[in-house]
């Protein structure tokens, strides 16, 4: 049966958390239009006029995608070359979806995201519904055809994986800005001293290439590990700007809620580096330079301001 315009429109107004559930559960803008797209297949398909509440069929459709996907997506990660980070979104980006609580904003923050990979698909589904959309507990069993016990216990064991991992904590963007400045003064100093003052003690530094940009495969360990590599980064070359297509731009910005550089050249971003900042310093530093992973950055970048670039490196 042929959908109304008023079907088009019903599914329209949902694009934007559907959307948005889909990139907390996939870690990718992509992945998440695609499993969006299908859903809306399936609703093109399906008898719309004999669905009682289209948002939780919807819901269920493409948490269901989202859960099929996951499951390929393991064994994919396993022959990933190198280490595997989610797709980083600039500040006002909509598949970012609400922002109105702290859990909200938490869930979709580059830590929490990288921290949703130790989870399994159904804890990770329970989680992002729970965590994120305040699904009631019935609802979520629904969605998932398992018991609302079932799904109080997994979201209690979801929550409890997530919490052991996290050590983000809340900032304004003023103060987001200032850390950014402070970090690259210092890791363009040419020392290491002032960037393992800045760092927590057991700080980490992790690099996604996917195999296209040179990326180390185990993360970088500890506050002075992580301030050589640092340094050495931002460090001037010729080979460095060959193989990212020139010198890049450097500019302060905001990516998941949080601080971040953003690298670019002749518009196109060509690293996301994002700072997870805790009340005893920057406790990890997640590079996404994987150009299969920056094309939304790209985008977003080209449609907002972003003022003059800190300095140009390499």
């Amino acid at each position: 049966m042929a959908l109304t315009m008023d079907d088009v429109d019903r599914f329209e107004a949902a694009r934007p958390r559907l959307e948005a559930i889909a990139y907390r559960m996939l870690g990718s803008a992509g992945e998440a239009e695609d499993a969006v797209q299908e859903t809306f297949l399936r609703w093109q398909a399906g008898d719309v006029g004999r669905i009682e509440v289209p948002e939780a069929w919807l819901t269920k459709v493409l948490t269901n995608l989202c859960l099929n996907q996951l499951t390929s997506a393991r064994a994919r990660r396993e022959t990933y070359v190198g280490q595997w980070l989610p797709e980083p979104l600039l500040e006002g980006d909509p598949m970012l979806g609400p922002a109105d609580t702290v859990e909200q904003r938490e869930s979709v923050s580059y830590a929490v995201l990288a921290l949703l990979e130790r989870l399994s698909p159904n804890e990770r589904a329970v989680y992002v519904l729970r965590e994120a959309f305040a699904y009631a507990h019935r609802e979520i069993a629904e969605i998932l055809d398992i018991s609302e016990v079932s799904a109080q216990q997994i979201f209690h064991r979801a929550k409890k994986h997530i919490a052991e991992g996290k050590t983000r904590t809340e900032i304004d963007e003023a103060a987001a800005r200032r850390i950014v400045d402070e970090f690259l003064a210092a890791a363009t100093s040419g020392r290491t001293e002032p960037l393992v003052r800045l760092l927590t003690q057991d700080a980490i530094s992790v690099g996604d290439g996917g195999g296209k940009i040179p990326a180390r495969a185990k993360a970088f360990e500890g506050a002075v590990a992580v301030a050589k590599f640092l340094r050495g980064l931002f460090k001037p070359g010729k080979a460095k700007r060959d193989l990212i297509g020139g010198a890049a731009e450097v500019y302060a910005a905001t990516a998941n809620g949080g601080p971040a550089v953003v690298a670019v050249v002749d518009g196109r971003v060509v690293g996301v580096m994002c700072l997870e900042v805790t009340s005893e310093g920057i406790a990890a530093v997640r590079n996404q330079v994987n150009p299969d992973k920056l094309g939304r950055a790209t985008e977003r970048w080209a449609a907002c301001e972003h003022g003059e670039p800190l300095f140009t490196a390499f």
